[in-house]
């Protein structure tokens, strides 16, 4: 932990969305903020499990993190109280954590990982073995924030840049994909304006991506949804960039619904459009955006706002979580290996995985 956090000092950010204490692990209950800063202690791994569902945590490497240590916890329990059934137990529980959301191709990546690592492991040595995957996922997951904010922060001029959703420190180890590349560019010297969309139902934008960047002193807009066509054709921003829950083997990508939204717009007013995400949400045996599982949530999260209805009554709600954004509209691709260009195919073909 001491390791990761000394990483994040030095790249200019301590915001860690998760903590392990040595015995425990906690979530910054991102549901909260900005309001209040609590931390959501997962005693088991169901609670771990179920904060990925109830976006406790959210943003994909944030939840792979998550779901590792989920598995940590499981392990635990398997060795503590169900020595007779062992194996059955863990597996039952490792494919629960897998189902905690869809579309997040980190959270399956990480479990499998994980079930890797424990395999053929002694019972004396498997629980620090579990720690250990654990928190090189983590560590792992930092670097490779803190490399695309260097490979990513030199795509990036001086000006406007628009943002949607949270794809920062909290949705990752720490860092973060978007908001790492913005962190990368000031870090350059770059003089660097946020516009950040509100991003409804949930309002990351609002809540979360405005907190991260007055929090590092980053100058931020706030933007209501609906006027990024505005922005982008007043000349205002010179760059959208955006993360990823999964992107396809052909390179077009889900991310927070509005993203397609947005690389149109880029489309029709020139402004480049770019997508920044690790190396571990590229999923290589999916051909393509159409084969993407696309999460339906609740109607109360489009119906309320801050616990109040705000809509009519009896009215039918569509609440897709994620969009899928076609390649073709996507100008480059940031991972730690590198900055991607098309064809996509090709290029991530080629990355190691």
């Amino acid at each position: 932990m001491e390791k990761i956090l000394g990483l994040l000092k030095e790249a200019g950010s301590q915001i860690v969305p998760l903590r392990w204490d040595g015995e425990e692990f906690y979530l910054l209950d991102q549901r909260l903020l900005p309001e209040r800063e609590e931390w959501l202690h997962c005693a088991t791994w169901k609670d771990a499990a179920r904060g990925i569902t109830d976006m406790v945590v959210r943003g994909a490497p944030a939840i792979g993190i998550t779901a590792a240590f989920a598995v940590v916890l499981a392990l635990r329990a398997a060795l503590k109280d169900h020595a007779a059934d062992f194996h059955s137990f863990l597996d039952s529980a490792l494919k629960e954590i897998e189902w905690a959301r869809p579309t997040a191709i980190n959270l399956s990546w990480a479990v499998r990982r994980m079930r890797h690592a424990l395999k053929d492991a002694e019972k004396e040595v498997v629980f620090e073995r579990a720690l250990s995957e654990a928190f090189s996922i983590w560590e792992e997951d930092v670097r490779a924030n803190i490399e695309m904010g260097r490979l990513g922060g030199g795509l990036l001029e001086d000006g406007g840049v628009l943002t949607h959703c949270n794809a920062g420190a909290l949705a990752t180890g720490g860092y973060g994909t978007a908001l790492g590349v913005i962190r990368g560019a000031v870090n350059l010297g770059k003089k660097i304006t946020v516009y950040a969309d509100e991003t409804r139902p949930w309002l990351q934008g609002a809540r979360l991506t405005a907190w991260e960047l007055i929090k590092d002193s980053i100058n931020v807009t706030l933007n209501v949804d609906s006027g990024a066509g505005v922005l982008l054709s007043s000349g205002r921003v010179g760059a959208v960039v955006v993360g990823a829950d999964r992107i396809a083997a052909n390179g077009d990508v889900a991310n927070k619904i509005g993203t397609y939204t947005l690389a149109v717009l880029c489309k029709e007013n020139g402004v480049p459009f770019y997508v920044a995400a690790p190396s571990s949400t590229f999923d290589h045996e999916c051909l393509a955006g159409d084969y993407i599982p696309i999460e339906q949530r609740e109607a109360r999260e489009v119906v309320e706002c801050g616990g109040r209805r705000v809509a009519a009554r009896g009215v039918k709600v569509f609440n897709p979580v994620f969009d899928i954004t076609p390649a073709r509209l996507i100008t480059a691709i940031v991972s730690e290996k590198g900055v991607l260009r098309p064809p996509y195919d090709k290029a991530i073909s080629q990355l190691p995985h």
